[in-house]
């Protein structure tokens, strides 16, 4: 027994490490939008790709390509091929992490299997996991490819969300994963009847927050797309009101949900106060019940997260007033930590509906 407790927590730790290297990849994705760099490699070569342009004839080949891009033409048409090599290393160097990925995937995954120590029960996450994995790239390369098209000077909003989305569903079912081979969830017959009460609640309200969650991280991924921070840099209130004009702009409800600003950004900034009222009410119920070593760590994380969350997101929009384009600044920094916690509070709240599956 000793021994499979072993193997399995080797796995766990695998699917740990690939936790963090999807959390660093997210983040990646963030310094690609933020520096407008994900429309400079206009090609998905899965397996050349993966050097850097090696001579200057190269990369003259490589920016000739760039320059039929509708981004350079109607956006970036004065880069020169130092402009160039600057965006082109950031979105190589998002497409090289995920190749890393895979590759860390793939080495573990022949190790543990030629080692035995998978069981039977690990097999089908396995599988998915790497159905996931495949699914991600393809849509980020759907993604990229709106943006090389007509017009487009950046990637397609909608699109970016789909793919901020379902890399936060891959981080967070890998995480789930390793929890499952590594913490221990509460027992039931180990709390007493009233304590199993609240903890059912506490139960349903992570899978209520959770809900809420997902659409706040689609809009912010909406309000990444849009650049739509700086439509309002003002706080408490949206440009001097507290609901602002223009939320209906548009001529049906589906194109304000996914295409005007302000309407994005309203429904952001309420959504997170609704999730931040729903996390304190839930923290307190939480508070009041002790368990076992994982639930005690786990059990206020949410909290001190979205307090974390709350204030960088005020800051982002703050400093959105002082952009200023092709400098990384103020806004630039709080901006990608406000993405960064924002995964966090997705898997502090895992952790939760995690130590409560059992009940």
């Amino acid at each position: 027994m000793e021994l499979q407790d072993q193997k399995s927590r080797a796995v766990a730790n695998w699917l740990l490490l690939g936790v963090a290297m999807t959390v660093i990849q997210i983040a990646l994705g963030g310094i690609t939008r933020l520096t407008g760099s994900g429309l400079s490699i206009t090609e998905w070569d899965v397996v050349t790709g993966a050097l850097p342009p090696m001579s200057e004839a190269h990369w003259q080949e490589l920016f000739t390509k760039y320059k039929t891009t509708p981004q350079f033409q109607l956006l970036n048409f004065d880069f020169t091929i130092t402009n160039f090599k600057f965006i082109f290393f950031w979105e190589w160097f998002h497409r090289l992490w995920a190749r890393t990925i895979g590759l860390v995937f793939a080495i573990g995954f022949v190790y543990f299997l030629v080692k035995k120590y998978f069981k039977p029960n690990m097999i089908k996450p396995l599988v998915v996991l790497f159905l996931l994995g495949a699914l991600q790239g393809a849509i980020g390369w759907i993604m990229v490819a709106s943006g090389l098209e007509g017009d487009a000077v950046y990637v397609k909003p909608t699109r970016l969300a789909l793919h901020f989305i379902f890399a936060l569903g891959l981080l967070a079912y890998t995480y789930w994963f390793a929890l499952s081979l590594k913490a221990s969830p509460i027992e039931k017959n180990k709390v007493s009847a009233e304590a199993q009460f609240s903890l059912l609640r506490i139960r349903k309200w992570a899978w209520i927050i959770l809900v809420v969650l997902f659409f706040q991280l689609i809009y912010g991924a909406l309000m990444a797309g849009h650049k739509a921070a700086n439509v309002a840099s003002t706080w408490p209130k949206i440009n001097g009101q507290w609901i602002p004009t223009g939320l209906l702009s548009k001529e049906s409800f589906l194109l304000n949900a996914v295409n005007n600003t302000i309407w994005i950004h309203f429904v952001h900034r309420g959504i997170a106060y609704i999730l931040l009222a729903l996390i304190v009410y839930w923290i307190t119920q939480m508070r009041k019940i002790r368990s076992n070593s994982f639930w005690e760590k786990v059990k206020t994380l949410p909290l001190l997260i979205v307090f974390i969350q709350v204030m960088l997101g005020i800051l982002t929009i703050l400093f959105s007033a002082h952009i200023v384009p092709g400098v990384w600044a103020g806004f630039e920094w709080f901006a990608q930590l406000h993405q960064l916690i924002g995964m966090l509070l997705l898997l502090s709240v895992v952790n939760i509906i995690y130590a409560t599956k059992e009940i």
